[in-house]
């Protein structure tokens, strides 16, 4: 099998292991959130297509992100261009049962705009999940590369650069080092203080903390 076609069948493909981790990830959120078909869901930074394939689907869901939105959206669903860190009034003015954000925090740019996020998380609704991946996994995940999130910048983007397995294929330099200084991996420390009155869980693959979930519940 190529590399290039490795990342695919381990996070990309419907039946990949990324794809069935994503999956009990959504059945935990249902099960955490046993009224979820009845929400009103505010999703910060995700995609349609988390809930489309969904096996409980909320009442309603509002996506907001920095992409494109898609040409055709289902009736139950709005989705809007928009900053997670500073979010449009037609969001700030309305409350949700529900704030959901998945691998997001991690991307929005420092430490002030993570605050900026986290506020409006628990601004927004009374309950909220809130996942990352974990800083000290010992893999990184976007780009499926052993101990990369503990190198220096500069090696970084060298990695960045060559490794196959990435998330975005980038072949300069500006590019590779503008997605790793956009990529900052949280521990729980950061978390806590983040999420101050949210529960703290972990989500584990081979017995070792693969994510971190901030969640609060009524």
């Amino acid at each position: 099998m190529g590399l290039d076609r490795l990342r695919f069948h381990l996070v990309d493909s419907e039946r990949s292991p990324g794809a069935r981790q994503r999956r009990r990830r959504l059945d935990w959120l249902a099960r955490t959130f046993p009224d979820l078909s009845e929400m009103t869901v505010l999703d910060l930074g995700g995609r349609l297509g988390t809930w489309t394939r969904a096996t409980v689907r909320p009442a309603r869901v509002h996506v907001v992100n920095l992409e494109r939105p898609p040409a055709e959206v289902p009736p139950w669903a709005h989705v809007e261009h928009g900053d997670a860190c500073d979010l449009p009034p037609a969001v700030t003015g309305r409350h949700y049962d529900l704030v959901f954000s998945n691998s997001v925090v991690e991307h929005v740019g420092g430490h002030e705009r993570r605050l900026r996020f986290a506020d409006a998380v628990r601004s927004l609704a009374d309950r909220y999940w809130v996942q990352t991946p974990y800083r000290y996994f010992p893999i990184e995940p976007h780009w499926i590369a052993p101990g990369m999130q503990f190198l220096p910048v500069r090696l970084r983007t060298e990695v960045a650069r060559r490794w196959p397995l990435g998330h975005k294929q980038t072949r300069t330099h500006e590019a590779a080092i503008r997605q790793v200084l956009w990529t900052e991996l949280l521990d729980r420390s950061q978390m806590r203080h983040y999420f101050p009155d949210s529960r703290l869980l972990v989500e584990r693959v081979a017995g070792l903390p693969k994510s971190l979930i901030a969640v609060r519940t009524p």
